[in-house]
């Protein structure tokens, strides 16, 4: 059953189709186990706000701290900046002594010959020069290749989704409602080039970052861009298609949501709800697993390869990690099977003592699971060509957390327990491509909202953001998804032994709760020292700077006047010491905005964010618009301000004036 309200904008639905939680196994879910492992009555009092904040990292894990972090560990705090105030408004706001400034916006030219945006003529050809809608994740590659240089590399960003109800003129709305009445071929192939991602070249001068719209460098990857399928599902009968009988190939990708960079200096591109794009000409198809099909958009009308009657195998084809050349750009990208197809949020890589490859990555829906992959060869330092091979072999594995604290992580190979032919996978491949029915089969925990998973290089905790899960109910409570009708999020530190993240058992615990901690019946976890503009609701994105702290982005989507009552933003986190668990808001974004794409330039002198969906999200809850945006009125029109200019989603870098390290 369609469960999303009629009502609701592109990224309202979006969110909605996370909330849905198509597992239906009988695995454990994160809420039982952490129930069970803390206690049920302490965690709705929110009794574990003081007595659970503790230093976990013991003085080898610390050892490895610059001083910002080292200082944390010892009780002294690790940021020195005045918080941004709470609230919501129609612009962006950063702390007092920074600067934020817009460095690229929806429509602006990338490539050489990109026409200059006009939202009044748009059309496919020049959106696919142009920078393309939403952007989430934001990675920063060095210039040259193999440098250090903080003030001049390639920036490369993800195109997630579109919202055709502010991009375009006289929808008067978002089309899903109005079963897509006013909707074009035209209009479909301008939201396909949109899609995708951007690598342009950028360079720091005078202390204030711009771009080169016409470097030979910038490289525009849409809905239409082809790419290889490689690994274990390349080529299987499942993979094949009209458009490509041999399995081998793919046109675009979609819904790019998360990343990560390589140290071998590529990015990795987060295919996560795919689903959405796949059409059936009956509006009451049932979905399966993944969802599919979704219906949100009508590409299949126009399109037979987004018509799931028609290429019933397409689908099959997204869902995966895509990995790109940034540096080179005629590469083909790259979709990473052994990695497995779930809606994917995030990838990020470390580097074992043994020079191992392990990838973690989240599966965006409630009650889906954590993964993480192990590579078969390993890294060579120096050799470029080799490393970018190592994610088409290895080992795929989906977490089991247990309430004595331990993590278990399960392996994923055709022939072992239930992952056979028997129950449905007749070899690897067939199970890669349904990894979520293979974590179903193997017992894996059921999470609330996976999304980003980072590593923190210089003490090896891996933080999982756990966003929220509204449909969590109370006797499906676990040690990590403590809460039932959980509207606020988490966030679960993973700790592999000795700092081995190949070992397939580690140990975790809870950072933070989110919701506000003033309200005993919200149950949240923060250090008592957070102030009234620290604490936040669902945790989205990270980043861990290059001294070892995390910073935090928030995705409450429609749901933020009920999740906290201000805007989403980014937040500076104590995680070692005394002050662990303590909460800074950094910046936040304008009403109907998500705050996205943390990322931080090799001296820590620049973070980069992304503002996406501005002007969309709950915007009938702000009290000064109180109604939903169109092209036409829409809540702001920031980041230009102008009259007829819609919002515009932009990457913002941020810079302290007159130079000097963020947040210290």
């Amino acid at each position: 059953m369609d469960t999303r309200d009629p009502r609701m904008l592109r990224s309202a639905q979006f969110e909605a189709d996370e909330d849905i939680g198509r597992n239906t196994s009988a695995n454990p879910t994160m809420g039982d186990i952490i129930a069970a492992r803390f206690g049920r009555r302490d965690m709705l009092r929110g009794a574990l706000a003081v007595s659970a904040i503790t230093a976990t990292l013991g003085p080898a894990a610390l050892a490895g701290l610059k001083p910002a972090a080292a200082a944390a560990a010892e009780g002294k705090p690790s940021f020195a900046f005045t918080e941004v105030e709470f609230g919501v408004d129609e612009t962006h706001h950063v702390a007092a002594g920074y600067d934020a400034d817009i460095l690229i916006r929806w429509g602006d030219p990338v490539l050489a010959d990109a026409p200059a945006f006009d939202p009044m003529k748009q059309s496919a050809a020049a959106q696919g020069k142009q920078f393309g809608y939403n952007n989430d994740f934001v990675g920063f590659a060095p210039l040259p290749l193999g440098s250090n240089t903080p003030d001049h590399g390639l920036l490369c960003v993800n195109h997630e989704y579109t919202d055709e109800e502010v991009m375009f003129p006289g929808l008067n709305g978002e089309q899903q409602k109005a079963k897509f009445a006013a909707m074009t071929k035209d209009l479909a192939d301008i939201e396909i080039a949109a899609h995708g991602g951007s690598v342009i070249e950028i360079r720091k001068v005078a202390g204030k970052w711009t771009y080169d719209p016409k470097s030979s460098m910038n490289r525009r990857i849409t809905g239409e861009t082809e790419c290889i399928i490689t690994g274990p599902a390349a080529g299987h009968a499942l993979m094949k298609t009209s458009y490509d009988p041999t399995g081998t190939k793919v046109r675009g990708m979609l819904n790019n949501c998360a990343g990560g960079m390589t140290p071998w200096g590529t990015w990795l591109s987060a295919e996560e709800n795919f689903n959405g794009y796949f059409w059936h000409p009956d509006e009451k198809a049932k979905g399966d697993r993944y969802g599919v099909p979704g219906r949100w958009y009508n590409w299949g009308a126009y399109h037979d390869r987004f018509d799931v009657t028609k290429e019933p195998n397409e689908a099959n084809r997204f869902g995966w990690i895509v990995e790109i050349d940034p540096y080179d750009p005629t590469s083909t990208p790259r979709k990473r099977t052994a990695l497995g197809r779930f809606k994917h949020e995030a990838c990020s890589v470390a580097i074992t003592k043994d020079n191992s490859v392990v990838a973690y990555s989240g599966d965006d829906e409630r009650f889906d699971y954590v993964y993480k992959f192990v590579s078969a060869k390993k890294y060579v330092a120096g050799d470029r060509a080799h490393n970018m091979t190592l994610l088409d072999e290895g080992t795929l594995y989906v977490g089991k957390f247990n309430t004595d604290g331990s993590l278990e992580w399960l392996p994923l190979v055709h022939g072992q327990g239930k992952l056979t032919a028997e129950n449905g996978f007749r070899d690897q491949a067939e199970l890669l491509i349904k990894a979520r029915l293979a974590g179903d089969a193997v017992g894996a925990t059921k999470m609330d909202r996976p999304e980003d998973i980072e590593v923190n290089p210089k003490t090896n905790a891996v933080y999982v953001m756990l966003t929220n899960n509204s449909r969590r109910k109370a006797d499906q409570l676990d040690a990590a998804n403590p809460r039932a009708e959980n509207l606020w999020g988490q966030v679960v530190e993973m700790l592999p032994p000795d700092g081995d993240h190949t070992a397939t058992k580690f140990t975790w615990n809870i950072l933070v709760k989110g919701g506000n901690p003033q309200l005993a019946e919200v149950g949240a976890m923060f250090h008592a020292d957070t102030s009234k503009n620290g604490w936040f609701s669902c945790p989205d994105n990270c980043a861990v700077d290059n001294q070892g702290r995390l910073w935090i982005t928030t995705d409450q989507g429609e749901g933020w006047a009920k999740a906290s009552g201000k805007a989403d933003g980014v937040y500076a986190m104590e995680t070692a010491g005394p002050l662990r668990g303590k909460s800074m808001m950094f910046y936040r974004v304008p009403v109907g905005a998500e705050m996205c794409g943390p990322c931080f330039a090799p001296d820590d002198q620049t973070l980069f964010v992304a503002v996406q969906h501005p002007a969309t999200d709950g915007t009938d809850l702000y009290k000064p618009f109180g109604k939903l945006s169109t092209f036409e009125e829409p809540a702001t029109r920031w980041p230009d301000f102008k009259p007829g200019m819609p919002p515009r989603p932009s990457v913002v870098a941020i810079t302290k004036k007159g130079g000097g390290v963020i947040g210290s």
